[in-house]
C-alpha cells in the first residue's frame, strides 16, 4: 500500500492519507461484497472520514485513528496477496490487534496479517489457521515446548487447534500416533446402566474429539487408523490402565520383585540391562488379565490395555521403527499366514547386575554342575573325556589336584603339604556344603542364587561351565548352530534358562521321558525325565571355552540372532494390578522370564480435553506418563468444573505447582479470543463480571460452574 500525497489540506489538528489499490487485486477484495468491509472500518473508526474513489482509499482524521487505518489496510493487502480472502471477522480481529498494540496491551510482535495467514492444516478443501493473537500464540507454544497447558472458556479453540497440530505432527511422522482423551466424570460407573459395550456407552461422551477428526481426516480412513491404533480416543480412566498384576515379578538389581511391592525411586532394569529409576507408581483397581505367551515359552500377565513394543516381518523389510500396541490390540491377529506376527525387543545387552563375592570360580561351578559328583558320599569326582575340561577345573580350584582315576574319571584331591592333619576338609566339599550344593545328584542340582544374580562375566562364566559339560553344538544345514544342554535336573534346567535370558538369549525346553531315554553302559534304566534346552546367545556372547565346541560352533556361522514373537494371548481372570513409569529413554522393564513391556507413551502426540475434570491425582498420573519423542496438550476451562463437591480441580492445582517450569508452557485464551458466534464471547465477559462481583460466595465449592479467576485472566 502506498501512500500519496494529498490535495487539500485536512482541518487543523486532522491527519489525512490517501491509498492506492494495485491492479491486480478487485476493489471488492478489499471493501467487500456491498461494501461489508469497508463498513467494519467505518464502525472502528466513527471519528474518521473514509472516502473511496476509483482504486484510491482516502482517510482524514485524528492522527492516531488515521495511522491506525492505514495500518488496517496495509495489513489486509498483506494477507490479499497470499490469495487469502479477508473476512469481516478478520478485519474485526486484525483492528483489534492493531488498537492492542497500539494501547501497550499487546506487544506487537505478531502482526495482524502473521496471524491470520500461518497455515496449521488444510484437509477436505479448508483451511485450519489461527484466528487471534493468543490463538496464535497457542499454536507457536505447541511447537516449541514438550507440554502446553491452554486454558480458556469455551469457543476459543483450544482442542480444536491442538486436534489441528496433532493430525499435523502424525501426517509429517514427527510422532506415529495421536491419543484424545477427556477425564470420564460421567463415563464410569455412571455408565453401567446404559444398554451396549463399553465403547457404545463412551462414544456419545467423546463425540467432540470424533467430530474434530472427521474435519481433518478423511472419515474414511478413521476407523482404519483407529483399528491399528494410530488413532486412539478414550476416557482418561480407561486410557491410564496399562496395568500387570500386583504379584508379577520385575527385575531390578536385587533380584526379582513383584510389581506391587515398588515404590517411587526404585531401581528396575531397562532394555539396555543398566538399572533405570521408577518414576511413578500407580494402582489400577481390579482388572481383566491376559497371560501373554512368547514362543519360547517365556510369559507374563498384563491388563488388555498394557502397551508392547513390537513389530511385524513387514516392518523390518521396510525398515520401519517399532509400533507399541495394546494387549487387546493383538488378539485374534497373531499370526500372517503361518508365521507368528508379533516380533518382541531383545534385551540390547547383557543384565548389569552388582557382583557379588562368590567361593568358588564360577567356570569350575558350571563343570561340576554339568559332571560333577557332588554327593558328598565320596570324594568330588568329575567326570569327562576332554582333559582339557580336567586341566581347567584343577586351575580354577586353588589347594585341589585333578587325579585321573581312569577311562572319563577324575577325583578332585585336597594337596597335602607338610604338618597338614589327615582330618583337614577338602575345600570343594567345604565349597559345596557353604553352596547347599552338597548332597545333591543329577535330577537335583541348581545354580545358587550368588552366581545366578551376579555380573554378567560370573553368570556367562557358569553357563560356559554348564555347555562345555553337558551342552554342546548343534549344527543344521543351511542354518545357523544352535546350542543344546541337557539335565535331569528342573531346578537347573529353570537356572540354565535364565541365564541364557538374562544375557540376552532365548532358551526353549522340551522334556525326554525317562522311558524313552536310550540306557547307556549302566544295566539300570533311567528313573528322571531328562530336560532338553535348545538356545540361543546374542552375536558376542560366547558359549563355550572348550575348544573342540567352540571351533565347531564358530565353523557353523555362530548362533545367530536369538528372536522372540508373541505365540498366544490368553484370558486369565481379575486381579488387582498397578502401572510403573521408568525413566528409560524407551521406557521398556524386565518382567517375568526376561520380557520387556512398558506401559508409557514414547512417540505420541496426546490430547487432554476437558482438563478441568481431573483430579490433582489424576493430572499428575496423566504427566507422568509422559514419554521420549512425545507431545502433550491439555486443554480446560477452569470456570466449568463439573467434579464432585470438595474435590479440587487438578488443572487449578497443576498451574501452581508448573509455572515457570522449563519445556511446560501455559497458554490463556480470553472471551477476545471465542471464534464462535459474537454473542459467545459476550456472554463469557458478562460471566467473568458477574464472578468478579459475587465470587466470595459462589466460589467455594466445585461443583457445576466454579469460582472465575484463573491466572493471566
Amino acid at each position: 500500500m502506498t501512500q500519496t500525497p494529498t490535495a487539500r489540506t485536512p482541518a487543523q489538528g486532522q491527519a489525512r492519507a490517501q491509498f492506492t489499490v494495485p491492479a491486480q487485486h478487485p476493489m471488492v477484495t478489499v471493501l467487500g461484497s456491498g461494501d461489508s468491509l469497508l463498513r467494519v472500518i467505518e464502525k472502528a473508526f466513527p471519528a474518521a472520514d473514509i472516502h473511496v474513489r476509483g482504486n484510491e482509499i482516502s482517510a482524514v482524521g485524528d492522527q492516531a485513528d488515521v495511522a491506525l487505518i492505514q495500518r488496517v489496510f496495509d495489513e489486509m493487502m498483506l494477507v490479499l496477496r497470499t490469495g487469502q480472502p479477508m473476512t469481516e471477522d478478520a478485519v474485526e480481529r486484525s483492528i483489534a490487534m492493531l488498537k492492542a498494540s497500539e494501547n501497550g496491551t499487546s506487544d506487537g510482535l505478531e502482526t495482524p496479517a502473521e496471524v491470520l495467514t500461518q497455515n496449521i492444516l488444510s484437509s477436505r478443501g479448508r483451511t485450519i489457521r489461527p484466528k487471534t493473537l493468543n490463538q496464535k500464540r497457542y499454536v507457536d507454544a505447541i511447537d516449541k515446548h514438550t507440554i502446553v497447558f491452554g486454558i480458556g472458556p469455551a469457543g476459543t479453540g483450544k482442542t480444536y487447534l491442538a486436534m489441528a497440530k496433532a493430525v499435523q505432527a502424525l501426517q509429517s511422522k514427527q510422532v506415529n500416533r495421536i491419543i484424545l482423551t477427556r477425564p470420564a466424570v460421567e463415563a464410569g460407573e455412571r455408565l453401567g446402566f446404559l444398554p451396549g459395550t463399553l465403547y457404545e456407552k463412551i462414544d456419545p461422551y467423546l463425540r467432540p474429539l470424533y467430530d474434530a477428526l472427521h474435519d481433518m481426516l478423511d472419515p474414511d480412513s478413521i476407523p482404519r487408523l483407529m483399528a491399528a491404533g494410530t488413532i486412539e480416543v478414550a476416557p482418561l480412566a480407561y486410557m491410564r490402565g496399562r496395568a500387570q498384576p500386583r504379584f508379577t515379578n520385575v527385575l531390578t538389581p536385587d533380584g526379582w520383585r513383584p510389581i506391587g511391592d515398588l515404590e517411587v525411586g526404585d531401581l528396575v532394569i531397562g532394555s539396555n540391562g543398566e538399572p533405570t529409576p521408577v518414576l511413578g507408581v500407580y494402582p489400577q483397581g481390579e482388572k481383566d488379565i491376559y497371560r501373554v505367551t512368547s514362543q519360547d515359552g517365556a510369559w507374563t500377565l498384563c491388563c488388555g490395555e498394557h502397551l508392547w513394543t513390537v513389530r511385524t516381518r513387514d516392518d523390518k523389510r521396510r525398515d520401519k521403527p517399532w509400533r507399541v500396541l495394546e494387549t487387546q490390540e493383538m488378539i485374534g491377529n497373531l499370526r500372517a499366514g503361518h508365521c507368528r506376527r508379533y516380533e518382541l525387543p531383545m534385551l540390547t545387552a547383557p543384565v548389569s547386575l552388582p557382583e557379588r563375592a562368590v567361593p568358588m570360580d564360577p567356570y569350575a561351578l558350571g563343570l561340576l554342575l554339568g559332571d560333577g559328583c557332588l554327593t558328598g558320599s565320596t570324594t568330588p569326582a568329575f567326570a569327562t573325556e576332554d582333559r582339557e575340561l580336567a586341566e581347567a577345573l584343577e586351575a580354577a580350584l586353588p589347594g585341589v589336584v585333578v587325579r585321573h582315576k581312569g577311562g572319563p574319571d577324575y577325583v578332585l584331591n585336597r594337596i597335602k603339604f607338610p604338618g597338614d592333619v589327615v582330618t583337614l576338609e577338602n575345600p570343594v566339599t567345604r565349597v559345596l556344603q557353604e553352596l547347599d550344593l552338597l548332597r545333591t545328584r543329577s535330577h537335583t542340582k541348581f545354580v545358587p542364587d550368588d552366581y545366578l544374580y551376579n555380573s554378567a562375566e560370573v553368570r556367562l562364566a557358569v553357563l560356559q561351565g554348564l555347555l562345555d559339560s553337558d551342552g554342546g553344538p548343534v549344527t543344521q544345514k543351511d542354518r545357523t548352530c544352535r546350542v543344546q544342554f541337557s539335565t535331569a535336573s528342573i531346578l537347573l534346567r529353570d537356572d540354565v534358562i535364565a541365564l541364557v535370558q538374562s544375557l540376552g538369549g532365548v532358551a526353549y525346553t522340551r522334556p525326554r521321558l525317562a522311558r524313552d531315554r536310550k540306557q547307556g553302559t549302566a544295566l539300570a534304566a533311567h528313573r528322571h525325565d531328562s530336560h532338553v534346552v535348545d538356545l540361543r546367545l546374542p552375536e558376542g556372547i560366547e558359549p563355550f571355552r572348550l575348544a573342540r565346541k567352540r571351533d565347531k560352533y564358530h565353523a557353523a556361522g555362530g548362533g545367530g540372532r536369538p528372536m522372540r514373537f508373541i505365540d498366544s494371548i490368553e484370558p486369565a481372570g481379575r486381579e488387582e494390578t498397578v502401572c510403573i513409569q521408568v525413566a528409560a529413554e524407551d521406557s521398556l522393564y524386565v518382567t517375568t522370564d526376561y520380557l520387556l513391556t512398558h506401559n508409557t507413551l514414547n512417540d505420541a502426540f496426546i490430547i487432554l480435553d476437558e482438563a478441568q475434570n481431573t483430579s490433582p491425582e489424576q493430572m499428575k498420573m496423566f504427566l507422568t506418563r509422559l514419554g521420549f519423542d512425545s507431545k502433550i496438550v491439555i486443554t480446560g476451562d477452569v470456570t466449568q468444573v463439573d467434579l464432585p463437591g470438595g474435590t479440587k480441580s487438578g488443572l487449578r492445582q497443576v498451574q501452581e505447582i508448573l509455572e515457570g517450569l522449563d519445556d511446560v508452557h501455559f497458554s490463556r485464551l480470553s472471551s477476545q479470543d471465542v471464534v464462535r458466534h459474537k454473542l459467545v464471547g459476550r456472554i463469557v465477559d458478562a460471566y467473568e463480571k458477574y464472578d468478579s462481583t459475587h465470587g466470595t460466595e459462589n466460589g467455594g465449592h466445585q461443583g457445576g460452574r466454579a469460582k472465575s479467576g484463573h491466572k493471566g485472566k
